[in-house]
């Protein structure tokens, strides 16, 4: 096993079951601080399982998960969040009735200091913390994802792709180390997910947050990831850089099947 130290994330031997059904089987891994690593494989291969498992909205029955050396086996999904692992969803999980500013504000909750009283009042050091994050929100997160013309429509009224765009302002305001991308680009056009691809470069280029990534669009993933882990069946199958991949027959055979082992560019 490769040492820990080089990793921000190190994921140990995680077992997941489901009745009868095995959903992963002992997958190991690990995300070094600052890459974007992508994690695919056929429908039901455990992809967000694993994300589950990390964010502990499941709890394994073997393995533990590390984050910066911290065990994170026995924490609430809420702890793991405030450590610095958000999450975005396969789903839209907004609240539609809110608006985009609203949302979003919803994600800094986690890092408010100030008590009940004074919030109750709103001075002092509650009236400081609002203006702070309604700064970060606005001149940062809103500017960066493109939606100044919307942060003050109801969430309901929006078409998906920006919907997803909130979901992942949302998430931002967290103020993530880590953060869980699970199929940020479905359901989107070609335009949409070029504008998702590249917010996640400039996520994890300028911002330096470290992107964990689930995604079936091909072309998306090999463009932007650093590494590659590929599950199958709840298995780790393999691991690389976008090109070993590409080219790795194991993948090919789990997405294509036995007959067309022969094609060998997958994603191109």
């Amino acid at each position: 096993m490769e040492g820990r130290e080089k990793y921000q994330l190190k994921i140990e031997d995680i077992h997941l079951s489901f009745g009868g059904l095995k959903a992963l089987n002992g997958v190991t891994t690990g995300v070094r601080s600052g890459e974007i690593f992508s994690i695919i494989g056929p429908n039901g291969a455990g992809k967000t399982c694993l994300l589950n498992c990390i964010n502990r909205f499941y709890h394994p029955e073997k393995g533990k998960t590390l984050f910066e050396g911290q065990d994170l086996s026995r924490l609430k999904a809420h702890k793991i969040a405030s450590l610095g692992i958000a999450r975005t969803f396969q789903n839209v999980e907004l609240f539609g009735h809110m608006t985009v500013l609203d949302n979003i504000k919803l994600g800094a909750h986690i890092h408010m200091k100030s008590g009940s009283i004074s919030g109750g009042i709103y001075y002092g050091k509650t009236r400081r913390e609002e203006m702070a994050l309604r700064e970060h929100i606005e001149e940062e997160i809103i500017d960066l994802l493109e939606i100044e013309q919307i942060r003050k429509k109801t969430v309901h009224t929006l078409p998906y792709g920006l919907q997803k765009r909130v979901e992942l302002a949302r998430a931002l305001a967290m103020r993530p180390k880590i953060l869980l991308l699970d199929e940020p680009a479905t359901g989107m056009n070609l335009e949409e997910t070029e504008d998702i691809a590249r917010f996640i470069l400039d996520i994890n280029e300028e911002w330096g947050v470290t992107i964990i990534l689930i995604e079936h669009d091909m072309g998306v993933v090999m463009d932007i990831s650093d590494r590659i882990c590929v599950l199958d069946f709840g298995q780790k199958i393999a691991e690389g850089e976008p090109e070993e991949i590409r080219h790795n027959e194991h993948v090919i055979r789990a997405y294509l099947g036995e007959e067309d082992v022969t094609y060998s560019r997958l994603g191109a």
